[in-house]
């Protein structure tokens, strides 16, 4: 086996990361304690609990926040963290009851409004939150948050303090498993620093978690550490972590085996044939709740006419996903066959074969279904994906070859590839495409419904394909009213049909969670989101 510390007198790698650490080992807190010093992609945008929706921001804010719920790292239920207890009788009204002793780092102690006035900051329309569609089901969101005009209230009617450690929720139509959401960030709570200087607080921001933001420099690194007061039962067994920022993960890796990172969890797609040479016992590849797909700007009327249902199936049985998850992944992706993950399966709701025969590899049948309707818009077709991380233009690029290969007609397949996750994620939520454009899913919480509602329901969250249907809709409100979960989940796969019928999506493969880590470090693991547990990372 080949380590890392046999390598350590080569020269860094050149990279972003060199503004934010130097050669050698792992770096010391200032309590003696190792810091943990892990690749990253800077967030699009500023770290802010309702604001953050995607997986860069998302690590920082499982390490500086605690919410009502926690997913167990290892089986991905949604166990009781602040919260003593959510009782309810009819599925519709639920009442909180809050765990006593927590507090915010800054000394603050979390209380039934820090969690009341966190939700109302999120929901309501002029504060312009990403992930304000998770608070549409409490009663009152329709007044702080119109579809058009201004607002006609400042909070939710539909929550309601009762005491320091006790508020009710009232939803606008009964969700028997909306307890098991709140594991979600978007409902962390929230000091009153966040309030009083919002500036401020984006630029150091206060939690409740296990660790504290030492500081931030975009484009260059993140450095948390340890904090001493946290109370709760996942106290760090490190001194810290150090998010050191990569444009290429391919350089992250070559600084791993130098010695100068100690967790890489993108193992770019060049390493694969060789990462159990180079690392051996210290790789993890196992099943995760994450999703690939291409999604159609449905906004967009040249996807979106009369018929193109048949040329949007078609692109999808031109693509050889066996063959790309095979030759590029290494059986670290496992083509899709539904809309979902089969980390599922102990939760209900992953469907083996529930997309058909358009998921599967048909290239006279691809090239048939195209002309019938109608060709590909101007007779050609351009993907487009950010670059930076995830090995993404290697994909790109084997896609476009099956699809010109499947066609027969030249380089009708071709690819826009966008430099930074940032930018790319602005143009997917400005609805600027004007072709498909990769989408990564990782799950929120491990349930079927978010591999749906988000993604394609009316208004979803992060529906930027702006994909509408009015049964799809209707299918997905229906199965979260039941209190019966496999009647839940059969719903939820009735809904699932309509995108086969329709393929606003398609399906590429699911992904495992991978992640690569130095012999200084140890008891690393991925959760079912394949993000590292960073708190439970010990440094020799």
């Amino acid at each position: 086996m080949r380590g890392a510390t046999h390598v350590k007198w080569a020269v860094c790698a050149v990279s972003v990361a060199l503004a934010a650490t130097a050669c050698g080992g792992s770096s010391s807190g200032g309590d003696g304690a190792g810091i943990v010093r892990s690749s990253w992609g800077d967030p699009q945008n500023p770290i802010e609990p309702a604001n953050t929706n995607e997986v860069q921001g998302g690590k920082v804010l499982d390490m500086v926040f605690r919410g009502l719920k926690r997913y167990d790292p290892k089986t991905g239920e949604a166990e009781n963290m602040v919260a003593e207890k959510i009782d309810t009788t009819d599925q519709q009204n639920f009442t909180v009851t809050l765990k006593s002793g927590w507090t915010f780092s800054n000394g603050e102690k979390v209380t039934a409004k820090s969690f009341v006035d966190a939700w109302n900051y999120g929901a309501h329309v002029d504060n312009k939150q990403n992930n304000s569609p998770f608070f549409a089901n409490i009663e009152g969101y329709d007044q702080v948050h119109p579809e058009s005009g201004k607002a006609t209230a400042k909070t939710m009617s539909g929550l309601v303090v009762k005491d320091a450690r006790t508020f009710t929720v009232k939803l606008n139509e009964k969700f028997s498993t909306w307890p098991e959401t709140l594991g979600y960030q978007a409902f962390v709570p929230l000091p009153q620093s966040f309030f009083e200087d919002h500036e401020g607080w984006l630029k150091k921001p206060v939690g409740n978690g296990p660790y504290t933001v030492e500081s931030y420099t975009k484009g260059s690194s993140m450095k948390l550490r340890a904090w001493d007061g946290y109370k709760g039962p996942d106290k760090a067994q490190n001194g810290g972590v150090d998010l050191v920022v990569y444009t290429d993960n391919n350089t992250a890796y070559t600084d791993l085996m130098a010695g100068n990172l100690d967790l890489v969890d993108d193992v770019p797609a060049k390493q694969l044939k060789n990462v159990k040479a180079d690392l051996g016992d210290r790789y993890i590849n196992q099943p995760a709740l994450i999703f690939q797909s291409v999604v159609f700007p449905m906004y967009d009327d040249r996807w979106n006419k009369p018929g193109m249902e048949k040329v949007r199936k078609g692109l999808s049985m031109a693509i050889n996903r066996e063959e790309i998850t095979q030759q590029i992944y290494q059986g670290t992706r496992t083509p899709a066959t539904d809309w979902t993950s089969p980390a599922l399966r102990e939760k209900g709701g992953y469907q083996e074969g529930l997309c058909g025969d358009a998921c599967t590899y048909d290239p006279k049948r691809a090239k048939k279904l195209i002309e019938e309707g109608g060709g590909l818009p101007g007779g050609k077709v351009q993907f487009t994906s950010n670059v930076d991380t995830g090995s993404h233009r290697d994909w790109l690029d084997a896609v476009c070859n099956s699809i010109n290969n499947a066609l027969g007609k030249g380089a009708v397949c071709t690819v826009n590839p966008v430099g930074t996750f940032a930018d790319f994620k602005n143009q997917m939520a400005g609805y600027k495409m004007t072709g498909p454009f990769r989408s990564g899913w990782q799950a929120d919480y491990p349930l079927i419904q978010n591999f749906l509602q988000p993604l394609y329901a009316t208004g979803g969250s992060s529906n930027y394909g702006k994909f509408e249907n009015k049964e799809f809709d209707r299918l997905i409100s229906e199965a979260n009213k039941e209190s019966d979960q496999a009647a839940a989940v059969a719903k939820f796969q009735d809904a699932e049909k309509i995108l086969a019928d329709q393929m606003p999506a398609i399906p590429l493969w699911y992904q495992n969670g991978s992640a690569g880590w130095s012999d200084l470090v140890s008891d690393v693991q991925l959760n079912q989101f394949s993000v590292p547990v960073y708190d439970q990372i010990k440094v020799s």
